[in-house]
């Protein structure tokens, strides 16, 4: 059981979470972006326009990208599960 394993480990699954909420939070940050330039354009103060096409934003990579962010987690288990016995011996 040597530190090398525990640090690949863990720089492994700081990767995974790094690339899903990515996947996840930036979609919603363009969005944000793009409708904050149109309500300075327009001097347009409502709160719900820049709140509501984030979270429909953020629910449409969810839908679409749910079956890939399954995926990568499910072979990250696998992958830690097949380092089982480097971990215990």
């Amino acid at each position: 059981m040597e530190p090398e394993v525990f640090v690949d480990i863990l720089s492994d699954s700081l990767f995974l979470v790094i690339k899903l909420v990515a996947a996840i939070v930036v979609p919603g940050l363009v969005i944000g972006l793009i409708v904050s330039v149109f309500q300075a354009a327009t001097s347009i103060n409502e709160q719900t326009l820049s709140f509501l096409p984030k979270l429909i934003i953020t629910l449409v990579a969810l839908i679409v990208g749910g079956h890939w962010m399954t995926q990568e987690l499910m072979d990250f288990f696998k992958l830690m599960v097949m380092r089982i016995p480097e971990i215990a011996g």
